[in-house]
């Protein structure tokens, strides 16, 4: 049995083997000494608060837009750009995933900036970090840096895992809220300051709905807040995923749905109660967050997240083990005069799903003149929620196998897909709408309107 000093020592030696800074070596030892410590890291209900006192952006007065426009040679949009789309069949990056007609996330991405001329900053993965490069070699006014890689950890016995037969799998990236450290450690912080880019607005690569708005822009700017994170209303469809609520004494924080303890799993999930859920949209003031990491010893304490997976994710079989994270919206809680604002739907659709995917392609959305992807009006900010049948949709050429041309979603409400079902050209969907393939065998759903219950037997 290893003392927990013989432990961290294991954990430091891989660490300054890969290189890692000294910073990522003091930010893993806090969190070791959490798990290491049995502690409990859940927030429970008795700790916290619902939150109130959200500021609504959709009564934000119109000068505050001119703020932002005039503000604009002062900031910069970085985007999350470490996920693969594995869990939709691609093996590469999904900012390169092409999401209307051929153009891709990434490229829609880079015509935004362009048309708001702001530096697009890409915060990659080891696993996405070639190709994205490759991608934006002829592009002009993005800067690129690399997230950090953290061991995963025997969940027996807290050592660095081993994997010989893919070294790879014994590292993970340590969460998005490695994004502070991260700044710091390449340089990009320091870049950006000195380039006179002291507003940043970060979101994931896959939120097409996360633009860079002036009006927020110049609402961040006048508030004098060092951080910002946008929230939206909670949904069913959103009541699994975390929240934003206070403290006892009213300061802001997001409780992940790892932090919630299972018996209070009602009370996490009551959307009249904790009535927001954190978009992932975040306004960084980059000198207010220089200077307090200049006043805190460089780095930024968020709570752990303590995932417990498998060293290999394709391998069910494979030793256990835990992958320490941190979220970066949890900075809410340790950043001076930080604060939160409510936006609309729209400003939250990501596409994690063949079913997003299949809707954010179809005419219930357009490409606006700022080439952001956004709901038509008819929408009035509810998207379609496409459901399909996992076995026969799971990934992206099994929908473009089925559906060679996109239906019309317009006047869906809810689309539901069950069994193997391909559409066939000149198809649309109004209301809601449940398809059941009962044959057993792949079945075509001829041209038309549809509505309701649909069900094809193939007789």
């Amino acid at each position: 049995m290893h003392s927990t000093s013989d432990t961290w020592q294991a954990i430091a030696d891989k660490l300054t083997e890969a290189g890692s800074p000294a910073v990522i070596h003091e930010i893993f030892r806090r969190q070791f000494e959490r798990l290491a410590s049995g502690a409990e890291t859940y927030l429970r209900e008795a700790d916290i608060r619902p939150a109130t006192g959200v500021v609504d952006a959709e009564t934000l007065p119109d000068e505050l837009e001119q703020i932002g426009n005039e503000h604009l040679d002062q900031s910069a949009l970085l985007k999350l750009n470490g996920g693969l789309g594995t869990s939709m069949g691609l093996e590469g990056p999904k900012s390169l995933l092409p999401v209307r007609g051929r153009t891709t996330f990434l490229e829609l991405i880079l015509q935004q900036t362009g048309l708001l001329g702001v530096p697009l900053v890409l915060m990659n993965s080891f696993s996405t970090e070639i190709e994205t490069a490759a991608a934006v070699s002829d592009a002009e006014n993005v800067v690129s840096f690399l997230q950090h890689q953290v061991p995963k950890l025997d969940a027996e016995t807290l050592l660095p895992a081993e994997w010989p037969s893919d070294l790879t799998m014994e590292w993970c990236p340590p969460g998005h809220g490695d994004i502070y450290a991260a700044l710091v450690t390449t340089g990009t912080m320091e870049r950006l300051i000195g380039q006179g880019r002291r507003y940043l607005f970060v979101s994931n690569a896959d939120n097409l709905g996360a633009t860079m708005n002036t009006r927020l822009l110049g609402h961040l700017i006048q508030s004098g807040a060092s951080f910002m994170m946008e929230v939206a209303d909670r949904t069913m469809a959103d009541r699994k995923g975390g929240h934003l609520a206070m403290d006892t004494n009213g300061g802001w924080l997001l409780r992940e749905s790892a932090q919630c303890h299972p018996s209070e799993e009602a009370q996490f999930q009551d959307i009249t109660v904790h009535r927001y859920f954190n978009t992932n949209n975040l306004w960084i003031d980059l000198v207010a967050l220089q200077q307090h990491l200049d006043q805190s010893g460089g780095s930024l304490d968020l709570p752990m997240i303590a995932n417990r997976k498998t060293v290999d994710p394709k391998d069910t079989q494979s030793p256990a083990v835990y992958q320490l994270e941190t979220a970066m919206g949890a900075a809410i809680a340790c950043l001076p005069n930080a604060t939160a604002v409510r936006v609309p739907r729209s400003r939250f659709a990501p596409v994690k799903t063949t079913g997003d995917l299949l809707a954010v392609r179809s005419d219930a959305y357009e490409i606006a003149e700022d080439r952001s992807v956004r709901l038509i009006a008819e929408r009035k900010g509810v998207p379609p929620n496409v459901q399909l049948d996992k076995a026969n949709y799971r990934t992206i050429a099994d929908l473009d196998e089925r559906i060679r041309e996109i239906p019309s979603l317009r006047d869906c409400v809810t689309l539901t897909v069950q069994g193997d079902v391909e559409f066939a050209a000149d198809v649309s969907f109004s209301g809601e709408v449940a398809i059941t393939n009962q044959s057993g065998g792949r079945q075509v759903l001829s041209s038309g309107e549809y509505t309701g219950e649909v069900t094809l037997t193939g007789a």
